[in-house]
Order: structure tokens, then C-alpha cells, then sequence
């Protein structure tokens, strides 16, 4: 165990049905293959739970093509489980599923309300720090009501104007060092700390596991080359049939940390 350490609740959603009328937004549409995204669900599950997670499974929703990126309708801070309100309205039916979820792992309920809209994966927490990424699906209105949620809990929120990027972490995600890793020209990049380019686009995405455990796209070659070499231990995992639709390793569960008893165990 070191000072990274973190394991608990990997909460995912299976795969819809549907998943190849996913919304894309900045890139060409490509067919999904979705018997080869099952069977990649089931790898990234299996990987994660080999890290320490224990996997717990939200409930299908198989009306909702996107349902599967479980990271967007709920953002988790300690014991406090966020139901945000995404800016996509078609997707914002995913948030019941999430909210029976979360309330099973006993976590404290709050939620985005309306006019704001907030989509997890514009949450990026590192440590203390939250930044937060406001354009297509994140309103200023959404980030207000995050700031005020987390305040309590100590948390600093720093807003980021994204470019052309769907999501924050789609640009920017963090090492488990507290180190930036991304696309420092897709988001306003003024406005965070010194940010790592990768060698490749899916580089830019990388999802700590505990410890030195990093979950990394199979498509980044080059940037596992240079993780593996900084001595992280690089889980590489194959998420293509997602990535067709703009989702990363980030996109596809919410780690829920296990929270110290009131006796220190």
C-alpha cells in the first residue's frame, strides 16, 4: 500500500442494445460492433476487478443507447453521490438506474436541477481539487449547484472552458500522482496546471486504480511504453468499439472509494 492507494466500489452498466445509436458529436459515425462491445465490457469489468474493485452493476437500461458510459449521470465525492442532470436530454433517463445504485451503497443523495446541466465526465478530481469543464454539456448554472455540493466536504472547484472537446476528461485526466496527462489545446489550458501530451490521442485518457495500477486504452502503444517506464503498472484494455462513439477508459465505471469506519479501521 502507498499514499495512492485507493480500492472499494467499481459501480458499470451493461452495454444497451441500442449502443450503436449512441450520440457522437466531434467525430464521423463508424458501426459499432455490439456482440465485440459486450465482449470488451466484460474485459474492462474483469481488469478493474483485478485491481482490488469489487464490480457492483447498476441496473440496464436498454432504451438508452449511451447508458453504458455510467461515469455521466452520477459523480461520487466521499460519501456524497451527485445525480447530475445531463446536458443531453435524451440521456437524462439514465439517472434513475444510478440513483437506486447508489442509494444501495449507502451513499448520501443530491442532484443537479434544472436549468443546470452537468455531466461527470466534466469532473476531473484530483485530491482536494475538482476542475470542472463547462461547454457543450456542463452550464454554468450546473457548475454553481457542483460548487455548492462539494464546498462542505472541503473540495476546491476550478472551472475549464473546453474547445472541441466533448467532455473535459476527454481532453485531460490525471495520473495517480495528481500529474495532468491530455490535449492541452482542446480546453482552456490557462487555467490548469502543467499538463503532459501524450504520444496519441487515447493517451490522453488514463483511469487510476490504486497504487500504481493505471487503466490505459490498448490503442495508446506509446504512451504505455512511457508509463510502464515511469514505473506505473500500465493495465492496457481494448475499448474500441466505445471509443467510436468519443468514450475513454474514464467513461465506462465510477470507482467508489470504501470509506474509513468511525473507528480509524
Amino acid at each position: 500500500m502507498d499514499g495512492y492507494s485507493s480500492y472499494g466500489v467499481a459501480l458499470m452498466r451493461r452495454p444497451s442494445p441500442r449502443l450503436a445509436d449512441g450520440i457522437v458529436t466531434h467525430i464521423a459515425r463508424t458501426p459499432v460492433d455490439p456482440v465485440l462491445a459486450a465482449r470488451q465490457y466484460t474485459i474492462y469489468q474483469e481488469t478493474v476487478a483485478s485491481a482490488g474493485w469489487r464490480v457492483h452493476e447498476v441496473d440496464p437500461a436498454p432504451d438508452h443507447p449511451d447508458s453504458v458510459f455510467v461515469e455521466d449521470p452520477l459523480v461520487v465525492c466521499e460519501d456524497l453521490a451527485v445525480l447530475t442532470r445531463p446536458g443531453a436530454q435524451a440521456r437524462r433517463g439514465e439517472v434513475e438506474g444510478v440513483e437506486r445504485a447508489a442509494r444501495t451503497l449507502g451513499l448520501r443523495i443530491a442532484r443537479i436541477e434544472a436549468p443546470g446541466t452537468l455531466d461527470g465526465g466534466d469532473v476531473l478530481q484530483v485530491g482536494e481539487t475538482v476542475y470542472l469543464g463547462v461547454g457543450e454539456r456542463t452550464n454554468t448554472e450546473g457548475a454553481d449547484q457542483l460548487e455548492q455540493l462539494l464546498a462542505p466536504l472541503g473540495r476546491k472547484v476550478h472551472r475549464v472552458a473546453l474547445g472541441r472537446a466533448l467532455h473535459l476528461k476527454s481532453a485531460v485526466t490525471a495520473l495517480p500522482d495528481g500529474s495532468l496527462i491530455g490535449l492541452p489545446e482542446l480546453v482552456e489550458a490557462t487555467s490548469l496546471p502543467p499538463i503532459r501530451r501524450p504520444p496519441e490521442e487515447p493517451g490522453a485518457h488514463v483511469l487510476p486504480l490504486g497504487g500504481r495500477d493505471v487503466l490505459v486504452s490498448a490503442a495508446a502503444h506509446e504512451t504505455i511504453h512511457q508509463l510502464t517506464a515511469d514505473h506505473w503498472r500500465v493495465l492496457p484494455v481494448d475499448i474500441s468499439e466505445f471509443e467510436k462513439l468519443e468514450a475513454c477508459v474514464t467513461c465506462l465505471s465510477v470507482l467508489v472509494p470504501d470509506r474509513a469506519r468511525p473507528d480509524g479501521e
